[in-house]
């Protein structure tokens, strides 16, 4: 069904970006994508079924003020995706922070010139809701990160601080467009694009010897197509409000071993000695100086620990079912295997 209704996405190439334009596309809306270069440097976007006729590739600079004046005109609709995702940065400041929360006021601003705009749908991540579990709270929607700062896990001190201008922004300037955040867990699945998203490189190092053991930590899985789903849904569901946790369901590292080992990924460099006990999550806070600073801190402040959360209202309000989350995990190490960065053996 061809609709006239037009939505732009910022961040078009990202990993979740560019499955919400394809799935956007393939509900017969016409799109706008923001991109970093020119359109002709991203062919499976326009390659993508639809796209000749209904995808309008925009260059736009996250950090440049009005940037996003033309993108976001006449839309209906923006999911405002763009948002720099590095653990180890040189500068957390200017490298995840600034271009973070400028980015956000600099999209909501030109939606405010947008008389047309009616919703904006702004992906943030669990990184806004914590990012340390400790063992009793069952997160969920009404949580804020206050812990993260510049020295301490400076990627979800950024998402936090984003999210925050975004809700800053709707209550002091009263615009005539609603917002409704996303905040996915760790997200995996099946790439549009050749590059290898940061999650998906987790799986790819747990196949290929870089993690020297099974450390007792877990983490909330959610497939990227779940998760351009619940971006479209809410854009969609008049009544969708607020903040929604979108996350599938959990899983221990050893767990995620046991299942590569059994569907026939055993002769990849899985992790094999178990420091998954106390003295082993000693051992493993010990080595975690010797990575890089700010893996090392995420490590510290997740291992040892069990990550529990609620995502109720997003399954109620959205009426979103996940994917099995062995299946996408299986999904995504064939998608690895395709685009080259898994060695086949």
């Amino acid at each position: 069904m061809i609709t006239n209704q037009e939505v732009c996405v910022t961040g078009a190439s990202g990993f979740i970006a560019a499955h919400i334009v394809s799935e956007l596309l393939i509900k017969g809306y016409r799109v706008r994508g923001t991109v970093r270069k020119s359109p002709e440097n991203y062919p499976f976007l326009l390659s993508l079924p639809g796209a000749k006729e209904r995808l309008q590739l925009i260059t736009a600079d996250l950090g440049r003020a009005g940037a996003y004046d033309r993108a976001v005109a006449g839309c209906q609709y923006v999911m405002h995706t763009a948002s720099p995702y590095e653990i180890n940065v040189k500068n957390p400041q200017t490298d995840l922070v600034d271009p973070a929360v400028n980015g956000t006021e600099s999209v909501l601003e030109s939606c405010m010139k947008a008389a047309s705009v009616k919703r904006v749908i702004f992906t943030s991540s669990i990184a806004a809701i914590t990012d340390e579990p400790d063992n009793k709270t069952v997160f969920t929607e009404k949580e804020w990160n206050t812990m993260s700062s510049l020295d301490r896990n400076p990627y979800h001190y950024s998402k936090t601080l984003a999210e925050l201008a975004a809700w800053d922004f709707i209550m002091k300037r009263k615009p005539a467009f609603d917002l409704v955040a996303i905040n996915p867990f760790m997200v995996i699945g099946p790439s549009l694009s050749p590059g290898l998203n940061t999650t998906n490189k987790i799986i790819r190092d747990i196949m290929t010897g870089v993690y020297p053991g099974i450390m007792d930590i877990n983490w909330g899985f959610v497939d990227v197509r779940d998760v351009a789903k619940a971006h479209i849904l809410a854009m969609e569901t008049a009544e969708a409000s607020g903040r929604y946790l979108c996350a599938a369901e959990s899983m221990q590292m050893r767990e995620l071993v046991a299942l590569l080992k059994s569907s026939g990924f055993s002769n990849y460099p899985l992790p094999k000695l178990d420091f998954s006990g106390s003295a082993g999550t000693l051992l493993m806070k010990v080595l975690s100086y010797t990575q890089p600073k700010h893996t090392g801190k995420y490590i510290r402040t997740n291992i040892g620990r069990t990550m529990r959360y609620d995502n109720s209202k997003i399954r109620r309000e959205l009426g979103i079912s996940f994917m099995d989350i062995k299946k996408s995990i299986l999904e995504t190490v064939q998608d690895l295997l395709k685009w080259g960065h898994l060695p086949k053996k």
